[in-house]
Parts: C-alpha cells; structure tokens; sequence
C-alpha cells in the first residue's frame, strides 16, 4: 500500500530533534524556523515535556469524558491565570480546526443564528465545517457553497457592519494574524470595531489563535495587543507542543447544555500531560517575552534587498514577504543553508520558530539570507 499521494515532499527525513535543532537520518543537523506549523512551541524533546508525557504514559493515556479528570481542571485553572482569562471556560477536542467548528457550533446555538462572517485570505482548518470558513485559494472542497458564510475584507469595518445589520449572524470569525494567507494582520482599531459591533448586532466574535496564540506574538493571544475580550477563542497547533489537542475558551455569558458539544479523545490524559507541561515549561523560560524579543530582533536585521518587499508580523509569527517567487530561496535555505522556513502562497517565506529561538540562532538565519540574497 502506498500513501496518499496529497503532500509535496522534500528529500529530508528527520529522526532527532531538540529544541530549535532537527537531524535527519543521514546526520546533518537543521536549524528549525518553522516548527512543523507552528506546533513546536517549547521546542524539540524539551526534558520536562517528555518525562511528564512518559510519567502518565505510565498511568493511564486515555479514557472518555464520561468521567472526571483533574488533569482537564488543572489545565484548565493553568490556562486561566496564564492567558488571562481565569472566568472563561474551557472545552477541549484534538485540534484547530474542531475548535474552530466548535466555536461556530456554540455560536449558532446561543445566538439563533445561522451565518458566519469570515475573511478573505483566512485559514480555518480542514473539517467540513472549518474548511466552509476558509477562504484560501489552495482549498478547494464543496462543502464551501452549502454553508452560510460571507467573506468580508480585512479591515473594512463598514463592510462588516453592513453584513450585521442583516440580523442573521451568529458569529464573526477572525485570525489573531492571518497565516496562511499571508501574515496580514487586523489593526488594533479594526478589532476593537469588531468587538463593539458584535455587541451592538448579537453576534459571537471568534478569535481564531490557532497559529498565532500561545505567547507566539508575545502576548499570550494576538488579539490581547488590542485590548479587547472576545466570546470565543480557538486553540490548537502549539498547544501540546505537537502532540494533537484543541480547545475553546468560552465567555461566561454562554450557558452550557449537556450534549451541546462532544469529542471522543479531546481532553485526554496524555494531551493534559502534554498541554501542562508546555504552560510550566513556558512560564519557567519566559517564552512569551522570549518570543517578542527574538521576533523583533528578526525583523530589525533582515537584510535591506530590492527582492524583499516587507517584513510583517508579530514575535515569532513573521513573514518575509518578495518580489518574486520564494521557492528557490526556500530550497536554497533548507540544502545549502539547513534551515527549515514555511511559505505563504508564492511570494512569502513564513517563519514560526519555536518560542526558545536564541538571538544567536536567529542570527544563522539573518546571516543565510544576507548570503543567498
């Protein structure tokens, strides 16, 4: 049997990692700026994540939600003095994108409605219905014309409202920074417009922080740089540290229903191991602060080139955005120079590090691209 073939492979095959490094099965050692999509957030194999994943290996890994599991409360609690939100709750599933399709669920059922506005270039995962409220050109599905979402402009809040007064929407979903589509980020007065409209119109505003929460902008969520609370915030990727769990923290003024949402392994024993260890391990080190000045760093010696139209973004959530197609750049970063980047679309080489990236490490790569430019 074959795989499905759905992926563009690199010829690399990595076998060993630890923090910001990565070996493949050859030997050559990488440095990581990309984190498998953002997921590694304390870095590779860090000691306190891998015993606390094998100390409850050791007890028990798994059993349903049918009954109680302190592990839930104690992350719970954790997460709420950590973000912030201390009177939110939490309901946890396995991923972005069943957040995202959760949030808009709980949206639907407390509002009455049954519209969404989403946002042009905005990635929202890969379920049914999380993929409805995508508007990426690389996903295609046809599930996206028997959804009731509209696509608004990022930005425009006139565009918005005019959508709002037609009554009929349950909630406004929107990225803490856009990732997919390109690292574009919603101002802090177009946020905080939202959030004031929701109000006026009696719908949910849904912060997305899948890619960029958990203390990658330097702020626990992206949207705490505006100022603002929003209903719903959705979370994934970075969560556990690559180890497949979401979740949803949830406004006080929604009422829980039993059965109104379900998972079968969202809250497991080993994601609550995994998902603790990543809020000790992150306030022990001051990653959140680390991931700020490292980000700013960055951005503040990217080498002047006529290639390089902007760098944008926020910590270490960063795009560096071209005059041409980054592909070669890429290649040439990961075979000549061993460094792993991502890309947004065809023009943009996208950098989400671990949050332990060093000033020094970030300097391998500053000096990389001084070169191939």
């Amino acid at each position: 049997m074959n795989l499905f073939d759905v992926y563009s492979l690199f010829d690399v095959t990595p076998v060993k990692a630890q923090g910001c490094r990565v070996w493949d099965d050859k030997g050559q050692e990488y440095l990581d700026l990309y984190g498998g999509h953002a997921v590694i957030s304390v870095g590779h194999s860090h000691p306190d994540y891998v015993k606390a994943l094998t100390d409850q290996l050791g007890k028990i890994g798994f059993y349903s939600n049918s009954v109680k599991s302190p592990l839930q409360e104690q992350l719970a609690e954790k997460l709420g003095k950590a973000s912030g939100y201390e009177d939110y709750t939490l309901f946890l599933d396995n991923s972005g994108a069943e957040s995202n399709e959760n949030a808009a669920k709980l949206a639907s059922f407390h509002t009455g409605k049954d519209r969404i506005i989403a946002f042009h270039k905005s990635f929202h995962g890969r379920t049914s219905g999380a993929v409805a409220l995508t508007d990426n050109p690389n996903i295609v599905s046809p599930f996206n014309s028997h959804h009731k979402v509209t696509f608004c402009d990022l930005n425009d809040a006139e565009g918005v409202e005019k959508e709002l007064k037609k009554g009929d929407v349950a909630g406004v979903i929107i990225e803490g920074i856009q990732g997919c589509g390109g690292i574009n980020l919603p101002t802090a007065e177009f946020l905080q417009a939202l959030e004031s409209l929701c109000k006026k119109y009696g719908s949910v505003l849904i912060l997305d922080e899948v890619q960029s929460g958990y203390g990658r902008t330097g702020k626990f969520f992206a949207h705490q740089w505006a100022g603002i609370k929003p209903g719903i915030i959705t979370m994934g990727k970075g969560i556990a540290n690559g180890f497949p769990c979401g979740g949803i923290l949830i406004s006080p003024e929604f009422k829980a229903v039993k059965g109104m949402l379900g998972t079968t392994f969202g809250g497991n024993y080993l994601a609550m191991a995994a998902a603790l260890a990543v809020l000790d391990i992150m306030e022990k080190e001051n990653l959140v602060e680390n991931a700020h000045e490292v980000g700013e760093y960055i951005k503040a010696n990217i080498p002047a080139s006529p290639k390089i139209k902007e760098v944008r973004g926020c910590g270490l959530m960063l795009g560096i955005e071209f005059n041409e197609e980054v592909a070669p750049i890429r290649k040439a970063l990961l075979f000549d120079k061993h460094i792993f980047t991502g890309v947004a679309g065809k023009n943009m080489v996208r950098l989400l590090a671990p949050l332990c990236l060093t000033k020094q490490q970030a300097d391998v790569f500053i000096n990389a691209l001084k070169e191939l430019l």
